[in-house]
């Protein structure tokens, strides 16, 4: 499927590091395709400008601030190593199709999850209870920093019951018993700490002291007893390596003496009152006793017998003949295996069960491994491969971290050895052990601790059960695809059956039962509703309908704002390609389809220059090793470009393959140096004859949205809110670097801003920021050009109401959007102020959430769309949400394949005093205005762009997210100031920040570039 973007949705960077050079081959010339100012012309880019956890209401992976969850590895944004944006972006992601981003198709068959069993919604939620609580709450003064509580509950809509993946959970009498385990000599590494663990639990005094089968532990510092234990209590352990009956040179024992020292009793009765909804327990901190519960639950699936993997928190993997690992290829292969996290809800404790699948190594022989990775992709580096894994050396018998890769080989690197003088490490192992080795041009790797220790890879063995943590390859990324998106009814089962079980939910095994807790094994079934889609309008009137997958087509319409489409140009990608790529720029075929292309624009509304100013070639240097980044190729672009005299205001480039790396260059250059706006496609889908006609659409939507038109927008009744008086959506996020990318690369933070009536164009204000904070530092700043920009486009009118959507903030950071961001957007409304009037426009921020576990099952069919999900427009708020706070879920999009995952939405501050039907009506209409596709998606249009807009900037310290770096630094290596300092001032060249701290200036800065 096209992407339209480029086919880097990683958001985490690349590997590690070249053969023998941690941060790959010298760069060479200066930045990625990023030659020094000077060398571009069109003489720069104009003047200057005129970065989910906790429980609060249910989602994003453990709890207040835990690992994002959700995706192939939980851990950061997008591929699949990071959580979602979807079910892959449960289902849309516009591409050309403005289609989905999706996966190539799971293996179950779709359906409705148990039609035949009843099913009845519980009671708590059906005797108006929670109604009383709400109306109760109305009459609450709030702090500035206080979420607001919930000021009534939707109505709006078909009422539906749906099965949910949240268990009931019987709250144990209490108290639960709370210690601090301390361990000497000190323990840092958290696999000696889990050995320590395992051997203390088979002691004698262990044993004595009754702990077996009786408390929880993190195999760190904290342990739950289900009684008080004797104080003092201490543990002496007798350390041995795991393994170690195997060496061939034992070592001694060492003493490890654990002090389990009591800290405090943990009630539950006050946990039972909040969530009963007493109002004087609204600002209570369940958490204490919440994170003791999950402790409690986790012990089962990872005791020390049961071979169960914990990775990251609160998810496990357990080896199963029911679900065998699948190869991804390249030395990995996937696992599914299941999260847990113990959730608050009305009148009810719960644990949300849901799937989830990541990549583990493939057990087996180093050396072929790391050749078969290495293999799998042009610029796959080994580092980024060995980094961290354990392995068994065979000459031996000893287990070893690996390090990182040497820049040396086996037979280039010389040692003296003991008796055999100046040897090669090949002669080395053929002289010492007889072993002549198959691989001496392999790059050693390095498993030393402070002091280097070479070994060939060839004598080191894969251990089993160990989680990939670096960036999957492109290749494992689609493979992984496969095995994750399963249909709703096959996850389901798995949910209820293999899951409960590995859990121990449905047998309450040691700990559950010392604890005296019990867990249902019925999902939940919560009350919902599907909200009608909006009326969408494109010029002249409104769509004939909205399908039963909240999408339409483009035949027959035209924009509602045709844009200008003149002074352009066609730029060919010749990359090797020759059976997609058009024959150059005079090949008839060409010519044929860039003028079908032109009148597909034309039939859309656009004003079109009939042809092209200028069509050119640009033939890439071929792919070389020494050149990962591919500078040369984007330099032969840059070339090719500036030969298009005048300068155009928009190219149509044909891309020869999916080269992410050429991709982000090119948009790097015509971004940030040249200022001309680029739209992207794929040669082999613009000149197919199949599916053509479509495909033109799909670019011409991208076309007219840069161009500054707008495509379509909703009718005047789903308008009427927004019109009543000056409203301004506006869409937040900040993207991180993940895996494999060097160290102190900056995260990216994007607001966009909607500007007309239309709700149309979204111009957005991009910053680097410090790297991983989630808050938006410049936000300040940031809003005020967005005001700027707004009070341009509107005859010097600002907003009264400014409703933001803001994405990519953890459940235990929503306070802090209040105490940090709030009072910079408020700072930023008082640069407005005028001796006569201050400027207080009313603020709503909605804080959007993706990654989180909560899943919802249609119980009949009537109700489901055909592959048993949820159908689009349906809404939660009810159930599963939070107790006091304002929240729900809604699932605007029609799902394309898999488990769709609705969106959590949750207000944490609400001026403007939207109730909840208005809220969420909204918020399903907005999600149709996305200006790539034709159909609802996911996530609400203003979030998205944002979430678009900081990928584009990602293109921009591509080189940085691939874990190489001028300076030298590397994805290893670089900690303290100086070198953050240092990487900094690095993106920071790359994004020119010099000329503009939004790194896009020019004509392309109050434009839509970013789609």
């Amino acid at each position: 499927m096209q992407r339209g973007r480029g086919q880097d949705r990683g958001r985490g960077g690349g590997s590690r590091g070249g053969p023998g050079s941690r941060g790959g081959p010298p760069s060479g010339s200066g930045g990625r395709g990023s030659p020094s100012p000077s060398t571009y012309g069109y003489g720069g880019r104009g003047g200057p400008p005129s970065d989910r956890g906790g429980y609060r209401g249910g989602d994003r992976g453990g709890y207040r601030g835990g690992e994002r969850g959700g995706g192939f590895r939980g851990g950061d944004r997008g591929g699949f190593r990071g959580g979602d944006r979807g079910g892959f972006r449960g289902g849309d992601r516009g591409g050309f199709r403005g289609g989905d981003r999706g996966g190539f198709g799971g293996r179950g068959r779709g359906g409705v999850f148990a039609p035949d069993r009843p099913a009845t919604i519980d009671a708590r939620v059906t005797d108006n209870s929670q109604d009383a609580l709400v109306a109760s709450l109305r009459s609450l003064r709030l702090a500035d920093n206080e979420l607001p509580t919930r000021p009534d509950f939707g109505t709006a809509g078909l009422p539906i019951k749906l099965r949910t993946n949240f268990f009931p959970i019987k709250v144990p009498k209490g108290p639960l018993f709370e210690y601090d385990v301390a361990l000497e000599p000190a323990a840092n590494n958290k696999r000696l700490r889990r050995r320590i663990y395992d051997l203390a639990e088979q002691t004698d005094a262990w044993k004595k002291a009754g702990l077996t089968g009786k408390v929880a532990h993190d195999r760190s510092a904290k342990l739950i007893a289900a009684f008080k234990l004797p104080q003092p209590l201490v543990i002496k352990i007798s350390y041995t390596e795991e393994g170690s009956e195997e060496m061939e040179h034992k070592r001694e024992p060492k003493e490890y003496t654990m002090t389990i020292k009591f800290i405090q009793n943990l009630e539950t009765g006050s946990l039972t009152k909040y969530l009963e909804g007493h109002p004087q327990y609204r600002g209570y901190d369940i958490m204490p006793v919440i994170n003791a519960l999950n402790l409690v639950l986790s012990m089962h699936p990872i005791r020390a017998n049961g071979g169960g993997v914990m990775v990251g928190t609160n998810r496990f993997f357990h080896p199963s003949p029911e679900a065998p690992p699948v190869p991804l290829g390249g030395g990995l292969e996937a696992w599914r295996g299941f999260f847990s996290s113990v959730r608050p809800a009305w009148k009810q404790l719960m644990v949300n069960v849901n799937v989830c699948t990541t990549a583990f190594y493939t057990p087996g022989n180093l050396a072929e491994r790391l050749m078969a990775f290495t293999n799998a992709s042009f610029g796959a580096r080994p580092a980024a491969f060995v980094k961290g894994v354990r392995v068994k050396t065979t000459h031996l018998g000893y287990r070893k971290t690996v390090k990182t890769v040497a820049k040396v080989t086996a037979r280039q690197h010389k040692f003296n050895a003991e008796g055999l003088g100046e040897v090669t490490v090949e002669q080395y192992f053929a002289k010492k052990y007889n072993i002549r080795l198959q691989y001496p041009d392999l790059p050693l790797i390095d498993v030393g601790g402070q002091k280097t220790n070479y070994l060939p890879p060839e004598v080191c063995i894969i251990l089993e059960n160990q989680p990939f943590k670096g960036k999957l390859l492109d290749k494992h990324t689609e493979a992984m695809i496969t095995v994750a998106c399963q249909p709703p009814n096959v996850n389901a089962q798995d949910i209820v059956g293999r899951g409960l079980r590995e859990f121990g939910f449905a047998q309450t095994p040691p700990p559950l039962n010392a604890f005296g807790i019990s867990i249902g094994t019925e999902m939940a079934v919560v009350p919902g509703r599907i909200l009608p889609p909006p009326v969408v309008r494109y010029q002249g009137g409104p769509l004939a309908g909205v399908d039963e997958r909240a999408g339409w087509n483009l035949r027959g319409v035209r924009f509602s704002v045709g844009a200008r489409l003149e002074k352009w140009a066609v730029l060919l990608i010749q990359d090797g390609n020759a059976q997609d790529e058009f024959g150059g720029p005079g090949d008839p075929e060409l010519q044929s389809t860039v003028r079908g292309f032109a009148d597909m624009c034309r039939r859309s509304g656009m004003a079109v220059e009939p042809s092209p100013q200028a069509v050119v070639a640009a033939p890439l240097p071929r792919k070389q090793p020494e050149d990962p980044l591919r500078k040369q190729a984007v330099q032969r672009i840059r070339e090719t470009l500036m030969t298009i005299r005048p300068k155009p205001r928009i190219v149509l480039v044909v891309l020869s393959n999916g080269d992410r790396h050429v991709y982000s260059g090119l948009k790097h250059l015509c971004d940030v140096y040249l200022d001309v706006a680029t739209v992207c496609v794929h040669a082999a889908k613009f000149r197919r004859e199949k599916g053509q006609m479509q495909y033109f659409a799909n670019v011409a939507l991208k076309f007219n949205i840069k161009l500054g038109g707008v495509n379509h927008e909703l009718g005047e009744g789903n308008m009427r809110w927004l019109l009543k008086e000056p409203t301004m959506l506006v869409g937040m996020d900040v993207t991180h670097p993940g895996a494999g990318t060097v160290k102190s690369t900056p995260s990216i933070a994007a607001v966009v801003a909607s500007v007309d009536r239309r709700m149309g164009q979204y111009p957005v204000s991009l910053r680097l920021q410090e790297s991983k904070k989630e808050m938006i530092t410049d936000l300040q700043s940031m809003m005020q050009e967005r005001l700027e920009a707004f009070r341009a486009k509107n005859n010097g009118t600002l907003p009264s109401r400014i409703l933001v959507y803001r994405d990519g903030v953890s459940e235990g950071q929503f306070e802090i959007v209040l105490r940090e961001e709030m009072p910079l957007m408020k700072a930023a409304f008082e640069r407005f102020n005028t001796p006569q009037r201050p400027y207080k426009p009313k603020l709503t921020i909605v804080i959007c959430g993706k990654r989180h576990h909560t899943r919802f099952f249609p119980t009949d069919a009537a109700h489901a769309a055909p592959d048993g999900n949820p159908k689009p427009g349906t809404v939660v708020d009810r159930g599963v949400t939070a107790v006091y706070e304002y929240d729900f879920f809604l699932q605007a999009h029609g799902g394309l394949q898999g488990t769709t995952r609705p969106t959590h939405y949750y207000v944490v501050r609400d001026e403007i005093g939207i109730g909840a039907d208005q809220l969420q009506g909204l918020t399903n209409d907005v999600s149709y205005t996305f200006a790539r596709a034709t159909k609802a998606v996911s996530l609400v249009s203003p979030a998205y762009y944002a979430d678009l807009a900081c990928e584009r900037g990602r293109c921009y310290i591509h080189s940085l997210l691939q874990g190489i770096s001028d300076s030298g630094t590397t994805a290893t290596s670089g900690s303290g100031k100086a070198e953050r300092d240092s990487v900094m001032k690095e993106a920071q060249r790359l994004w020119r920040f010099d000329k503009s701290p939004g790194a896009v200036g020019g004509v392309l800065k109050e434009t839509m570039f970013y789609l």
